[in-house]
């Protein structure tokens, strides 16, 4: 699992490889990604977009932006927290995620939360030891 903390709020990322979903011989791979999004401040938040930049193993990029996650927008007040599972696939068998929230405090202050950055392994990536 991958966390990090801005502004108290924690986001944790849980990827997982979907192996019934994909089909390496035909460069075709798949990944669930599980997030909590925890509020540990003291003010309420909503979350108003999301922003992914995903980098397969190739050195390819994509980048993923929209309005909340999952179709939600969700609030978060003080000690909540929100969960959600989405996925990716890749032409390539391994890659990294990394990205941010946009979150917005009930005064109408917007402000960025990081998504830690998390790779997408598969057991079809040749691995290297030094």
């Amino acid at each position: 699992m991958y966390s990090k903390i801005t502004r108290a709020i924690r986001v944790t990322v849980n990827p997982i490889y979907l192996e019934d979903q994909s089909v390496p011989a035909e460069n075709h791979f798949v990944w669930a990604y599980h997030v909590r999004i925890e509020n540990e401040g003291s003010e309420t938040v909503q979350l108003r977009t999301r922003y992914w930049r995903i980098t397969d193993s190739f050195g390819r990029v994509q980048e993923v932006r929209g309005p909340g996650v999952v179709g939600e927008q969700p609030v978060l007040e003080p000690g909540g927290a929100y969960e959600y599972t989405s996925g990716t696939p890749l032409a390539a068998p391994s890659g990294i995620m990394v990205g941010a929230y946009q979150m917005e405090t009930e005064r109408g202050e917007t402000f960025d939360v990081a998504i830690p950055a998390f790779s997408l392994d598969s057991p079809h990536q040749p691995m290297q030891l030094n």
